[in-house]
């Protein structure tokens, strides 16, 4: 979710000297050819039909529910509305690619010496997955009949989710994210924007029904009713967008979740009918998999660089890794991971000794802590690490 302005290319195509006429025939070639690129669903919406959505974003907004992540209240006009983006829009191309993952994302948390990473990070980055193809189909297209195209990726001002329900891929789950019938709760989204008249699809219905598993698994109470979210209760949001100390009272819910939160995901009814990514570029690394926690402990910032090469947890730093990383040791129950936490205590960023204080509070006994506490509060100098220690007294 970091790095915004990443997702947006603009691309112009040669001015054929006899463009398709038929809209309705460039609409299935396009489907085919997004299908020959990886794609696994398409549709067709116009520019005005998410008022709905935009109404609802900006009172998430005003409620504070964003957090800190301040790039989603900045010019809110380009985000409820893909014309205060480009004014020229006149169809918007949803696509999406299958990321279900091959075994039970939530098995990992029952073993809790282990590290759960979200599905979505276990592979390379798929915004550069996604980017390339979105970046081919708009090739093929301006080529195929004079046209002007944008494409993004989950990294500009578009609302994704409502426009993949009004080009009827899905719907926003009580979760708030997109499910679809095909595919469960695991699809990447992407957007073509084209100043081209394409058939619409009629919007996906919510068929949600009754079900609230998704609400009801959350560890942190994170959605105030169905269909709401407060970021800031979201593991999701504490382990990514976050920048400071996760705050006391969710550390525990976080148990080994070191990246993201796959639970309201994984919950979900749907599910059932996904199947496994059809690309093998968006496999699952054998070492991301259930990785040890003693091990992530160790990692200097090369070494974290060169295992989270091309990988989205790269973009949180070596040091929110190693916060996360340390409050799953503190939740293992694991004495013999003290010894990572306690080496730790000397690393140069107080962020990773902070958590470093917490984990020792959670697993060594009281005599021990608050003999380690008392050579502590005489040189630690940053004022944040040393409310960790008392805070764990």
């Amino acid at each position: 979710m970091a790095g915004r302005r990443a997702g947006v290319a603009d691309l112009r195509g040669p001015r054929l000297l006899n463009p398709a006429s038929d809209l309705s025939e460039l609409k299935a070639a396009l489907a085919r050819e997004a299908q020959a690129l990886g794609f696994d669903c398409i549709g067709v919406t116009a520019p005005g039909t998410i008022d709905n959505a935009g109404k609802y974003f900006l009172e998430f907004i005003a409620s504070g529910g964003h957090g800190d992540m301040d790039w989603l209240a900045a010019q809110p006009e380009r985000r409820v509305d893909p014309r205060g983006l480009w004014q020229d829009v006149r169809s918007v191309i949803m696509l999406g690619v299958n990321y279900g993952p091959d075994q039970d994302p939530l098995a990992i948390l029952q073993d809790p010496t282990r590290a759960a990473i979200s599905v979505y990070a276990k592979g390379d980055d798929y915004h550069d997955l996604i980017k390339k193809r979105l970046k081919a189909l708009a090739r093929w297209l301006v080529a195929t009949v004079p046209s002007e195209v944008k494409v993004f990726v989950d990294t500009a001002a578009v609302m994704e989710k409502p426009l993949a329900q009004a080009a009827h891929l899905g719907w926003q789950g009580k979760h708030t994210n997109l499910v679809s019938r095909e595919f469960g709760s695991w699809l990447f989204l992407g957007a073509i924007y084209t100043t081209l008249e394409l058939p619409r699809d009629d919007a996906e219905i919510d068929h949600c029904g009754s079900c609230h598993a998704c609400l009801d698994i959350c560890p942190t109470a994170a959605f105030p009713a169905p269909y709401k979210l407060d970021a800031r209760r979201c593991i999701s949001y504490l382990t990514i967008e976050n920048k400071g100390p996760i705050p006391r009272e969710f550390r525990n819910a976080i148990g080994n979740r070191i990246y993201g939160c796959d639970d309201c995901l994984a919950a979900c009814p749907w599910n059932k009918f996904a199947q496994e990514g059809r690309e093998a570029k968006l496999a699952a690394r054998d070492e991301l998999r259930a990785p040890s926690l003693a091990e992530l402990a160790r990692l200097d910032d090369a070494a974290f660089r060169a295992l989270f090469t091309k990988s989205p947890v790269k973009r949180i730093g070596r040091d929110r890794f190693l916060r996360n990383v340390l409050i799953a040791i503190g939740n293992s129950g694991d004495a013999t991971l003290a010894v990572e936490a306690r080496r730790l205590l000397d690393d140069a960023s107080p962020l990773v000794r902070g958590a470093a204080v917490w984990a020792l509070g959670q697993l060594l006994s009281r005599d021990e802590f608050d003999a380690m506490k008392l050579v502590a509060m005489g040189i630690e100098p940053d004022e944040s690490v040393r409310q960790e220690w008392q805070a764990a007294s």
